[in-house]
């Protein structure tokens, strides 16, 4: 069968990511929240860690920090400007499993916020 990331002698080709220590998968520092932190709150709600979970949450509790709002768009653009190529359909579905699950809420005006009880376990209450 034919694979187009196969060279066409039949060798195997292996990719390693070159990383820079401290960098993340996008050659960033990726923790600014502990992911620790996120990572058991996730798995407290029955949800597997996916990267694109942890940064959708970081940037939730990165606005929060902030006294900002951010919806759909605001998660997406956010996540952009950290170089983070994740498609708005994405974001999207994750926030609406999110949701579905009740670690975050949708607010009245479209916003996304963290549930109380998320935030609990985060901080340590829960």
């Amino acid at each position: 069968m034919y694979n187009p990331q196969l060279p066409m002698d039949g060798n195997t080709v292996t990719r390693t990511p070159s990383l820079n220590a401290g960098a993340g998968v996008f050659g960033k520092n990726v923790e600014r929240h502990s992911n620790e932190r996120i990572k058991h709150m996730l798995k407290s709600f029955g949800l597997r860690t996916s990267l694109i979970r942890l940064k959708v949450i970081d940037a939730l509790l990165t606005a929060a920090q902030s006294e900002r709002s951010l919806g759909v768009r605001g998660i997406h653009s956010q996540l952009l400007e950290l170089d983070i190529p994740l498609s708005f359909l994405s974001v999207r579905e994750v926030l609406k499993r999110l949701c579905s699950e009740g670690v975050i809420t949708l607010n009245a005006d479209k916003s996304y916020s963290l549930h109380q009880q998320a935030a609990a376990v985060l901080d340590g209450l829960a």
